[in-house]
């Protein structure tokens, strides 16, 4: 049993106890995907700031839960974060985007932040089990970006709506798996307690 949580602790690292950032990320997510919702009027320009703003928001916490969590699972959610505050920083510094142009640096976005969470989903699941709301993320995200890949040239409130329903359904995702950690986090505390020498905390 010490060895099983060892190699546990090995290959997640502190993910556990960071399952808070995940959570963070879930709320972000349906907070924006809120907003498109309840702001149907947006302009082009305004979208385009709305996106920037998530995904860097949505990166740096990908980042900084990957950094923190430690292990040696952690370098597709690294890849992940990087990805998210690169697209959030070309939205904003090239305001003038056209609706084609977004909707091509979205989906971009969204299949390389899938494939990420679906390869680190895979990888966890060497030594987690149940773990399909990360793999649920990941092929979402991967499917919203084939979807808009195939319709460019879909009208501006279906792109809104899109993105909307998108960003709730991963928000919820996370959601999930946020609680997920948390309760592996418990079971590794518990665990820990029966077994010394685990040093779980």
């Amino acid at each position: 049993m010490a060895t099983a949580i060892g190699e546990l602790a090995t290959a997640i690292g502190e993910l556990p106890r960071r399952w808070w950032l995940v959570a963070l990320r879930g709320l972000a997510a349906i907070a924006f995907g809120i907003l498109a919702f309840i702001w149907p009027g947006v302009t082009l320009s305004v979208l385009v700031l709305l996106f920037g703003a998530y995904a860097i928001v949505d990166g740096v916490l990908a980042l900084y839960t990957a950094v923190r969590s430690g292990g040696k699972q952690i370098w597709a959610p690294l890849l992940e974060g990087i990805v998210g505050i690169v697209a959030g920083l070309v939205a904003f510094s090239l305001p003038g985007l056209t609706a084609l142009t977004l909707v091509f640096v979205i989906a971009a976005w969204a299949i390389l932040t899938g494939v990420m969470e679906v390869i680190a989903a895979v990888r966890l699941r060497q030594v987690i089990s149940n773990e399909w709301a990360l793999i649920f993320s990941g092929v979402l995200s991967v499917l919203f970006g084939v979807v808009l890949v195939a319709q460019p040239g879909a009208g501006a409130l279906a792109l809104i709506w899109l993105i909307g329903i998108y960003a709730v359904i991963f928000g919820v995702a996370m959601l999930a798996l946020a609680w997920r950690l948390r309760g592996m986090l418990q079971d590794m505390r518990e665990v820990s307690s029966r077994v010394p020498g685990t040093g779980v905390a």
